[in-house]
Parts: structure tokens; C-alpha cells; sequence
């Protein structure tokens, strides 16, 4: 059995344990059931990259072409979650997506390596699910900073894996019990050690830095009540409820969420009348016309 590490709180401290059958034995010896545990992300990274298209059947869903190499975006810490945890849509939006995805965690200083050496450099992997909220997006689609980053929306979990070879591993997205994304890592066009020696070239990478290595197709809104749950051959299920927030995104400043093409064909993926999805109201309904017209 492939060993794990989790991060749990308990009596207000903060613990690592490892997984043994049923329960989680804390480094000093205490043994508590795994369902009774209140989990913590399983590691505290620096910074979290997030790798945009990886996948093939993304790439298909989209009718788009890879680029010549990775790009990639940050998720600030703050959008850190973990398993069990509550993923919060803000009150008065609408696209919160889930994106089922593996995630690389740095076991030590990177920089300057070769893809032979990035293995050395890896602590382990976990599951991760990089909620986007697409009603930011007309304002972040550059930086993605709110449709990425925004608190809750980088649940990582249950726990660290440290002996695990990505090739050839199944991932999916079941929403209450119905599967919503199957992919295989063997479909990724890079792999974990090439996207980690691609971003060592420039910035340097500490231990518990967390990649995000792509989603395959399959990525929709979920609403509040919804559990969504990734699970990953060899590292388990990360599980997570949706909530709204009692709070409304203030509309005295800022960017407001919206409804445009943009948002509506990212969030639903673009084809909504083939995948049986209630066709959108307001702004996004006129490409929403021009898709069935197609």
C-alpha cells in the first residue's frame, strides 16, 4: 500500500498523520477514526500554479488547438480548501465549475532541473478540484485571479501520496452519485515532470508547492446542496459540498458578475443542447441561439 499523509486539526492543533486501514495515527502516536477526523489541506504551500488546457479531451470540447507549450495561472493560498470542506459560491452568482484534477506537490528547492531530475523533486500528489467561478470572467479572464482564486475554490485532499506513478491513471467527477468527467492521464499532452521542469526554469519551487495539472472535458456548474466528489486511481476521493454564501458580492465597486458569451459558453461548455442543459437566459442566450443554428 502506497503510503499517505494527511493534515488534521484536532483539540486546535494542527497534525500530521499517516493512514493506517481505517485510521489516522498522528506522528506522536494518537489514533483517530479517518470519519471522525476534521481534515486540513495536506500540505501549506508558498503558492499554488494552476496549468490551463493539458488535456486532450479538453482541448476537443473546446474546438480549440493546444499552444506550442504550457501556460498557467496562480491560485492565491487563501483559496485553499480541503476535503469535506464547504466550496462557497457567492451569493448572485451562478457558474461556479467544477475541474477535477491531479495535483504535483514539490518535496523540495527547485530550479534549473532536467525532466530526468523532476521526479527527485516531487514530495508526492493529491487530488485537487479547481473550482472556477465564470461570472468573473469577463473582468479576469487574464489574470483569473477572482474566477480562480476566490476563498474556498482550491479544495486539495484527502491526503498526500508519495509513492505514486501518474502514467495511465483514471480520473473522475461524480456530482450526487451521477459521473460528470472521465479522463486518463495518458491523454495529458505534458506530464507531471515536464511541467514541473518547465516552470523551475524561471521561479523557484519550495516544498509544499502545489501544481494543478489540468482537467479533462466534462467541467459544469454546480449549485448549492450539490456534492462533488474527484476521485483518482491511487490517490482516493476528494469530496466537498456546495454552499452560497449569505453574503452578496457588494455592488458598489468593482466588476460585477456577469452573463456574456464568454462566460456562458465556458461555463456550459458550448454544445447545451446536445448535453441535454436548459438553455441560458439573458446575454449569453443569443449564442446559445447561434449553437443550435450550427
Amino acid at each position: 500500500m502506497m503510503p499517505e499523509y494527511r493534515r488534521i486539526r484536532l483539540d486546535d492543533r494542527s497534525l500530521r498523520a499517516h493512514v493506517e486501514g481505517d485510521d489516522l495515527v498522528t506522528d506522536d502516536g494518537e489514533r483517530i477514526p479517518i470519519v471522525e477526523a476534521h481534515h486540513l489541506a495536506p500540505v501549506e504551500p508558498t503558492k499554488i500554479i494552476a496549468t490551463h488546457l493539458t488535456y486532450q479531451s479538453r482541448v476537443d470540447e473546446f474546438m480549440t488547438r493546444l499552444p506550442p507549450a504550457p501556460t498557467y495561472f496562480q491560485k492565491p493560498t487563501s483559496s485553499l480548501n480541503a476535503h469535506l470542506g464547504d466550496v462557497v459560491r457567492p451569493k448572485g452568482c451562478k457558474y461556479l465549475n467544477f475541474e477535477g484534477e491531479v495535483a504535483i506537490v514539490i518535496g523540495r528547492e527547485t530550479f534549473d532541473i532536467t525532466t530526468e531530475e523532476a521526479g527527485d523533486h516531487i514530495a508526492g500528489y493529491t487530488i485537487a478540484n479547481d473550482f472556477g467561478l465564470h461570472d468573473f470572467r469577463d473582468t479576469d479572464a487574464g489574470s483569473m485571479l477572482r474566477v480562480k482564486g476566490s476563498d474556498t475554490l482550491c479544495p486539495l485532499g484527502p491526503g498526500l501520496v508519495t509513492d505514486w506513478d501518474f502514467h495511465d491513471k483514471d480520473i473522475r467527477t461524480i456530482v450526487n452519485g451521477e459521473l460528470r468527467q472521465s479522463g486518463n492521464t495518458a491523454e495529458m499532452e505534458w506530464d507531471m515532470h515536464y511541467l514541473v521542469t518547465d516552470l523551475a526554469r524561471t521561479i523557484t519551487l519550495l516544498p509544499g508547492d502545489v501544481i494543478l495539472s489540468g482537467t479533462p472535458a466534462g467541467s459544469r456548474p454546480v449549485e448549492p446542496g450539490d456534492v462533488v466528489t474527484v476521485e483518482v486511481e491511487g490517490l482516493g476521493a476528494l469530496i466537498n459540498r456546495i454552499v452560497e454564501s449569505t453574503v452578496a458580492v457588494r455592488s458598489e465597486v468593482g466588476a460585477q458578475p456577469s452573463e456574456s458569451e464568454e462566460v456562458v459558453s465556458t461555463a456550459l461548455g458550448g454544445d447545451w443542447e446536445l448535453r441535454g442543459i436548459r438553455a441560458p437566459s439573458g446575454p449569453g442566450a443569443k449564442h446559445y441561439e447561434s449553437e443550435l443554428d450550427r
